[in-house]
Formats: C-alpha cells, sequence, structure tokens
C-alpha cells in the first residue's frame, strides 16, 4: 500500500519525537579514514541520550516492549541529525536485527526519512552488530540481501567479538566487515590475533568485502594494519565520537602528512 505524503511524513515524525521511548535520543558522530588517500570517508552515527548519556545509559532503557520503534527511531535520527549538519559522505548507522520484523516495513521507514531530509540513501551503511545474538540466521541473511537490493551498504560490526565465525561471511556476504577492537588491540605484536585477521583478510578478499579496523588507539596498532592491506580505520587514534558534530580533518587527533 503505497500511503500519502501527508501520513508518511507523520510517521517519520512519530520516530523523530520519541514519545514512544519515553526519552530524547541523539546522535554522535565518529570518522571513518580512508588511510591511502588520508581522508575522511564517511561517519558512523552513535546512539546518545538526552543529555549525551552513553550508548549503555540508552540500551538499559530498551526492551522487547520499544526495541522495535527504538530501531526506527535510531535510523531517522540519525539521518534527520547528518543531513542537518551536512554531511555529503557515508552515513553508518546499526541496526538491530532481532527488531526487524519485515525488511521491506524497515526500509520504508528509512527511505522515508532520506527523502524528507534530502539524504541519498546509497550513501546509508547498515551495521549488525557481530555481538547480539541471532536468533533467526535465515531472517539476517533476508534482511541483508533485502538491504542491497535497495541500495543501501551492508556491514558487519564488531567481528570477533561474539558469536559468528567466519562462516557467516559466506553467508552475509556484507560489503564492509568491521573487525572488532578485541582483535586490533595490541596485534602489532600479539601473533594469535595477526594470524585470525589475515585468515578473515583471506576470506573477505574473495568475497569482495571491504574491511574496516575500529577501536586503533596507537601508531604501532595502524601502521602494522595498513601494511597488512587494511584501508578503513576508526577509533581514538584518530578523533572519538562527538555529541552532533562532524569531526573534520583538522580536528583529527592525528595529522597524516
Amino acid at each position: 500500500m503505497d500511503f500519502p505524503a501527508r501520513i508518511k511524513q507523520q510517521t517519520c515524525m512519530d520516530c523523530l519525537s520519541g514519545k514512544s521511548l519515553g526519552f530524547e535520543i541523539r546522535m554522535a558522530f565518529q570518522p571513518i579514514i580512508h588511510w591511502p588517500s588520508r581522508e575522511i570517508s564517511g561517519y558512523e552515527a552513535l546512539v546518545r541520550g538526552p543529555e549525551g548519556e552513553g550508548a549503555a545509559w540508552v540500551f538499559a532503557r530498551i526492551n522487547d516492549s520499544n526495541k522495535y520503534y527504538f530501531d526506527q527511531a535510531c535510523r531517522v535520527k540519525a539521518i534527520e541529525t547528518a543531513s542537518k549538519l551536512g554531511l555529503d559522505k557515508m552515513l553508518s548507522i546499526n541496526f538491530l536485527p532481532n527488531a526487524v520484523y519485515n525488511p521491506e516495513t524497515c526500509i520504508r521507514a528509512t527511505i522515508e526519512a532520506a527523502d524528507m531530509y534530502g539524504f541519498d540513501i546509497h550513501k546509508i551503511m547498515f551495521e549488525v552488530t557481530e555481538g547480539e545474538q541471532i536468533v533467526d540466521r535465515a531472517k539476517l541473511v533476508h534482511i541483508f540481501e533485502s538491504y542491497a537490493k535497495r541500495g543501501f551498504i551492508t556491514a558487519i560490526d564488531d567481528f570477533g567479538s561474539g558469536f559468528a565465525d567466519l562462516s557467516w561471511l559466506d553467508a552475509l556476504r556484507p560489503q564492509v566487515l568491521k573487525l572488532d577492537l578485541t582483535l586490533i588491540r595490541d596485534i602489532d605484536v600479539d601473533k594469535e590475533k595477526q594470524q585470525a585477521v589475515d585468515e578473515i583478510l583471506r576470506i573477505c578478499l574473495e568475497l569482495n568485502t571491504r574491511v574496516l579496523a575500529e577501536g586503533v588507539e596507537s601508531e604501532a596498532e595502524l601502521n602494522y594494519l595498513a601494511g597488512i592491506g587494511i584501508e578503513y580505520f576508526q577509533g581514538y587514534y584518530f578523533a572519538k565520537p562527538k555529541l552532533e558534530h562532524l569531526t573534520t580533518y583538522e580536528e583529527l587527533n592525528f595529522h597524516a602528512p
């Protein structure tokens, strides 16, 4: 069914209001660095509370009764805020796979928000955290296929932190895989982590999946990871997330030559 524009706008405005959650949500943004070009290629949107409280504060207030609405509200708020800040690069948004009842319904709200705020949907990347226990693997495969078909970028977040194994890569075939910080920390001196990442890179190369290392905190970590061919990075070494602000290249903690 195609809804009139007035009803579509009200749907998104309901999500923006946060009234069903009982509290306001805001967004912080952390830059994603493309190291070979020394440029910011995009930003990840990270949920915050009304006074800038961290994600843990927010998730402590999410349960089965409001999880779906929260997932939708985060998408709309991220697009709204990014648009108001003038973002013209990739916008990465986390989603809760167990909150997605029907991918087409969830996609509709995202497209409505993108249309409302004039944001290109082809610049939106959806990340599913590898740390969340997936109840239905086939359902997640269907979600990924649906999102990719509609032009969104698909990604697995926090890979190496939770339940999934390498078979998930072949099943989901994400366009981007984000290595969890537990694999990144001190990888320059940890042979076991080096071997694990080498195997992940080998499979990602076969699947044409881009690899992003998140949680980078030292020059040694960056140099090692760049040396084995990883091009995309995120972490405190470059910049911490900032509330309703897009960190510029000049504001990065590290200034590449």
